[in-house]
């Protein structure tokens, strides 16, 4: 058995995205600062390039630091912490606690139409040979049903592909497809954080509250 560390930042720890209006030395010192306050080697935190896609990369020691065009990253790598950064999107992180295999995911609209979750999922149990059953997942701090307005169109793509319990009145529930998702494998322990990014107050970053946000992050590494 594995011990696993995950946690989910808010904005006491400050932005941690280097594609949003702030200054480099801003978001290194706020990374540095991380580091030291969870304990783990900045040299060896692997991000992502994240473009609302459905890629799901494998990283080692001798990955690079930031996955270009990547939305999940996976790894069995104890010296690796993985992050997701976001602001409404939902930041999932996945683990095998037998296996000792842990996974960052970036699950916006897009990638969760794409079915980021299950690929994942299916990638852990491809790679790793995790067990379905053994995989556990937590989905962080999002943007939630309540405040998740989209137009006609997409609504109606949501009732069409995924069911129409999962849109009311044009407001989506991207947790309960990502939910769906994983449940259809054979995943059971799921975890949603219902903390909405948007409403809940100023805690964490919203880019619908605000476009020139920074970002918060999903953080997991093997002990």
């Amino acid at each position: 058995m594995h011990d696993i560390f995950y946690t989910f930042t808010n904005k006491d720890e400050g932005n941690l995205a280097y594609h949003v209006p702030d200054k480099k030395e801003n978001v290194d010192k706020n990374r540095l600062a991380l580091s030291k306050k969870f304990n783990f080697d900045i040299k060896n935190l692997i991000s992502m390039n994240q473009v609302h896609g459905a890629c799901v990369t494998v990283v080692g020691k001798d990955s690079p630091r930031v996955i270009d065009e990547c939305d999940a990253i996976i790894t069995k790598d104890k010296d690796l912490t993985l992050m997701v950064m976001v602001a409404d999107c939902i930041p999932i992180l996945m683990f095998d606690k037998f296996k000792g295999v842990v996974g960052a995911v970036h699950a916006g609209r897009n990638s969760t139409f794409q079915n980021i979750s299950r690929k994942t999922a299916l990638k852990m149990n491809e790679e790793f040979g995790c067990k379905f059953e053994d995989i556990e997942v937590i989905m962080g701090p999002s943007i939630q049903k309540c405040c998740y307005e989209v137009d006609e169109k997409l609504s109606n793509i949501v009732k069409i592909n995924f069911g129409i319990e999962f849109e009311k009145n044009r407001y989506l529930d991207l947790q309960g497809i990502n939910k769906k998702q994983l449940e259809e494998l054979g995943v059971r322990n799921i975890t949603i954080n219902d903390r909405c990014t948007m409403c809940s107050g100023a805690d964490y970053f919203s880019y619908r509250v605000d476009k020139t946000c920074g970002r918060f992050a999903g953080i997991i590494s093997i002990l």
